[in-house]
């Protein structure tokens, strides 16, 4: 039963869950979370704070104690906002090296709201479901359009409550030229993409974050209710937005669910979610405690396990950003698709000679899909161009490191061979390296047997003795001559990487 941690270090407040995976399910042994403003000093001068970086490592070395304590065998550790806009990020990033051995990974606001979509959608029965997320927090607000499990569209606005609070509001209580000020900004924002989203048909609106369940439970409060209903309607929000808007920090924080520190940038979370649900003409929200560190535990359990029940929305996700991906490049998505269920085969053909572990087989299918997008650059150096667009795209469900393998393996799908001196595969684990050249070879072989793009080989039989590995294409043998001479040409490379020689023989079909 593997342990598992997430750790989210967002512009209000850092949060830590962990996890253990049992019978395919996630199952929450620890959550800690302090509030540090890392992203309060960003939104006035672009710089992270000495202090904040101080007390967020302090928070941070809390943590790692936490995860030492309960064995955690896997943690991923994400920053948002505060980290994208600061100047000095990488001071931050290097003094949690150095105190704590731990990389953080800087994602985006579309890949925040990626892991939200898949935390959301792993634990609640919304699968069947058009749903509008949205995820408030410190610095930015992540938009997502669900539709039965697929993410159709998704924004990241900058409406983040501490970055609206100093930029908008300096005064407590504000004034009411600085909410009108701030309200004319959110407008704006919320309009930006207010048509596409209005021309949808809602089941359900999903809010997640601090801010959201403040809202939750002052809500409560307003209403004379003893219990959450989770709840929060479009009028109550603006009543309730209007009322603390009157009120300093002092008095907003005696309202249920309404901290000091919340009490602070509560204002301006209130009014964004209230002027969204006006102009997305959404009656309600329905709040969630689920969140970006439940889609980070929700990827490790998936990528653990392939029974995972998180798995397939996983698989899901990954196939729906290939094909954007496929088509965002004007990739010949016919041919690359044969070529990648060829790879498949090859890899379930040749397990017992290549050893590699179930998650290359998802790699390598992946290079097969985007083994064509530096065509869009340039026919020639192609190779060269498909690493650089796979590395540094937004192709959702995959890590950074997943990504640079991924475009490392179409780097090597030309003349040249991977080195190790070679840069691409200095940025990779060393376990990666060590698998590397056996997935290029897959690849490669599954290339040539489709050498003349007109799927002359349909299926691929291999039988393994003693030095000889027996490949047998099977498919329109009058069609096959150009397959069968490109996968001579592999020969050598697979005597390199395997130490056996190669033996191809054809039948029709």
């Amino acid at each position: 039963m593997p342990v598992f941690a997430a750790i989210d270090i967002g512009a209000n407040s850092v949060r830590l869950k962990i996890a253990r995976f049992a019978n395919r399910r996630m199952q929450v042994i620890f959550e800690d979370r302090e509030v540090t403003r890392l992203g309060e000093s960003v939104f006035r001068n672009g710089l992270l704070a000495p202090e904040a970086m101080d007390q967020t490592v302090k928070v941070l070395s809390r943590f790692h104690r936490a995860t030492q304590r309960y064995g955690v065998e896997q943690l991923r550790i994400v920053s948002t906002s505060p980290l994208r806009d600061a100047r000095n990020a990488r001071a931050l990033t290097e003094w949690v090296k150095s105190v704590t051995g731990w990389n953080i990974q800087v994602i985006s606001g579309l890949e925040e709201g990626r892991l939200i979509h898949l935390g959301v959608l792993s634990n609640m029965p919304i699968a069947k479901k058009t749903v509008l997320m949205f995820d408030l927090g410190g610095g930015s607000c992540e938009v997502t359009v669900s539709d039965r499990g697929h993410i159709r569209a998704m924004y990241s606005l900058p409406l983040g409550a501490v970055r609206l609070t100093q930029e908008f509001l300096p005064h407590d209580p504000p004034k009411k030229l600085e909410i009108v000020q701030m309200r004319e900004f959110i407008a704006e924002e919320v309009h930006r993409v207010s048509g596409r989203i209005r021309a949808q048909r809602f089941d359900l609106a999903i809010a997640t974050s601090g801010t959201a369940a403040a809202l939750d439970g002052a809500t409560r409060g307003l209403e004379g209710r003893s219990e959450y209903s989770h709840t929060v309607s479009r009028e109550i929000s603006l009543r309730l937005a209007k009322e603390l808007a009157k009120r300093n920090a002092k008095e907003r924080a005696e309202y249920p669910g309404i901290g000091p520190r919340r009490a602070e940038i509560i204002v301006a979370g209130a009014f964004v979610f209230a002027d969204m649900m006006a102009y997305y003409g959404l009656p309600s929200f329905r709040y969630s405690p689920l969140g970006l560190r439940d889609g980070l535990l929700a990827q490790m359990a998936a990528d653990w396990d392939p029974r995972a029940r998180q798995h397939s929305q996983l698989e899901s996700e990954r196939q729906d950003a290939l094909i954007e991906t496929c088509k965002r490049y004007g990739v010949d998505r016919k041919y690359c698709e044969h070529v990648c269920d060829l790879a498949l085969q090859l890899f379930e053909a040749l397990k017992r000679l290549h050893n590699l572990s179930p998650e290359y087989r998802q790699w390598i299918a992946a290079a097969a899909m985007l083994q064509e997008v530096g065509s869009y650059i340039n026919r020639s150096g192609r190779h060269r161009h498909s690493y650089y667009l796979i590395s540094n795209s937004e192709i959702f469900g995959f890590t950074p490191e997943q990504r640079n393998f991924i475009a490392t393996i179409a780097r090597y799908l030309g003349k040249s061979r991977p080195a190790i001196d070679d840069s691409p595969l200095k940025k990779l684990r060393v376990s990666d390296r060590a698998a590397l050249p056996k997935a290029v070879l897959l690849l490669r072989l599954a290339r040539a047997l489709n050498q003349s793009r007109r799927g002359a080989v349909q299926k691929i039989t291999a039988r393994i003795q003693d030095s000889n590995v027996w490949l047998r294409p099977v498919g329109k043998k009058d069609l096959m001559d150009l397959e069968l001479w490109a996968a001579e040409k592999e020969k050598s490379y697979f005597r390199e990487v395997f130490g056996r020689e190669l033996l191809l023989s054809s039948n029709s079909a």
